[in-house]
């Protein structure tokens, strides 16, 4: 008996102890500083999340090269946006039978002003240049083309001729690879007259429409150089020329400041159109007046072709 109310005792203190110090442990929590209190959202912000840095600069390699491989452009697909972009979403549609895309009147030569055919197709490539022609003729004959014949060039670039100010919407630019201080190869000239000829043909070119850049920007371009054969070309039906053979002393009233505006000349600086007037017709005299002889050839051109 004595045994067991023994066990008892210790059966009983010791839940009584267990009760203490359970107690004694929650009290010890509660009576802590509420701030030490951890939320969920606290844990949601306070998390930082461990970035795999290489798998991070993958991606950007990644990025990188997708952007390189991103070709520009060629002329079809924007002239193709452009196109689409001309189409009125506002309003319906209904296609008219008869319609046509641009179609050139004016041929324009240039010379190159650089070393290579090779520097000319790239100056024509890189964003920056903001330049370009429909064709390119190297020294040897070779024919590039570079533009769709009714894909408007940036060729021309500010001038004017007649009424026309915007020639670059209505003329195909020839580039003939040429430094402008050397005269133009055998070879180079006879596919330039290949060239033009199916050019007049198939876009019906009238013979005067053939011009070069020094006509339609005076006293701005000096091409095609002095060397240029124009009378050659004129003789085949590209370009105007004189007969030396039949000039005549001009009549007391013909103004020659007047000739040359109608040929199309923009007479706003005189002096630069008698430039460009004798380097191309005259070619051995750079004076800026004109003589009788000039005045003789100007007279012929205007009977013959105005």
């Amino acid at each position: 008996m004595l045994k067991n109310t023994g066990r008892l005792v210790v059966a009983v203190c010791g839940v009584v102890f267990l009760i203490g110090c359970s107690t004694a442990k929650k009290t010890k929590v509660l009576q802590q500083p509420t701030t030490s209190v951890i939320t969920p959202s606290a844990i949601v912000e306070n998390t930082v999340v461990n970035v795999d840095t290489l798998l991070e600069e993958t991606k950007v390699d990644s990025q990188r090269q997708v952007v390189q491989v991103v070709a520009p452009l060629t002329p079809e697909e924007i002239a193709w946006n452009m196109f689409r972009a001309g189409i009125n979403k506002q309003a319906d549609f209904a296609a008219a039978m008869y319609y046509d895309v641009r179609k050139p009147h004016f041929v324009m030569i240039h010379h190159t002003s650089q070393t290579s055919m090779a520097q000319t197709i790239r100056t024509f490539q890189v964003p920056h240049s903001k330049v370009s022609s429909h064709y390119v003729i190297g020294r040897d004959g070779r024919v590039v083309q570079m533009l769709n014949d009714y894909l408007r060039g940036w060729h021309a670039g500010r001038g004017s001729w007649g009424n026309i100010t915007d020639m670059n919407s209505v003329s195909i630019g020839i580039e003939l690879d040429n430094n402008g201080n050397e005269p133009f190869p055998e070879a180079q000239i006879k596919s330039l007259m290949v060239l033009l000829d199916t050019l007049k043909t198939k876009y019906t070119i009238p013979q005067k429409n053939f011009i070069g850049h020094s006509d339609f920007a005076p006293g701005r371009k000096d091409d095609p150089s002095a060397f240029f054969p124009w009378e050659r070309l004129a003789q085949r039906g590209f370009g105007i020329w004189y007969n030396p053979n039949a000039l005549m002393p001009a009549p007391a009233n013909f103004n020659p400041m007047d000739a040359l505006k109608l040929m199309g000349y923009d007479m706003t600086r005189p002096e630069s159109v008698i430039r460009v007037f004798k380097h191309k017709y005259i070619k051995n005299d750079r004076t800026l007046v004109l003589t009788e002889y000039d005045k003789m050839v100007l007279y012929d051109l205007y009977r013959k072709y105005y």
